[in-house]
C-alpha cells in the first residue's frame, strides 16, 4: 500500500470554499482517476500555524507504486493546475510519499 499525502496550509479566509471544493471536486478527481482506492482528509491539530491559516493532510491510498507514478506522469499536472487556477497563492501545499511496512 501506498500512502500520497499532500500537506496545505490555507489561508482561513478561503477555508471554508477551500474544504468545500476539496471534498465535493477535487479529492474525487484523483479518485476517479482510477489509481488511488480512497482519499480521507485531516485537519492538523498539534501544530503551530501561521495567523489566519489552517493546516490539512490529504491522503490517498494507491495499491502500487506504479499506479501512483501514473498518476504523477499522466494527472497530477492538469489537478495541480486547477488549484492554481481557483486559489492561487492563497494556499501552499508539500507532498510526502510512503510505503506501508
Amino acid at each position: 500500500m501506498i500512502l500520497y499525502n499532500v500537506t496545505v496550509n490555507v489561508e482561513q479566509a478561503i477555508e471554508q470554499e477551500w474544504l468545500q471544493w476539496m471534498q465535493n471536486e477535487h479529492m474525487l478527481d484523483v479518485i476517479n482517476t482510477g489509481l488511488f482506492q480512497t482519499a480521507k482528509i485531516f485537519r492538523l491539530l498539534n501544530i503551530e500555524q501561521s495567523e489566519g491559516t489552517s493546516t490539512y493532510a490529504i491522503q490517498y491510498f494507491a495499491n502500487s507504486i506504479d499506479d501512483y507514478q501514473t498518476y504523477e506522469r499522466d494527472h497530477a499536472d492538469a489537478l495541480r493546475q486547477e488549484s492554481a487556477i481557483r486559489f492561487g497563492n492563497r494556499t501552499v501545499a508539500f507532498r510526502t510519499l510512503m510505503e506501508e511496512v
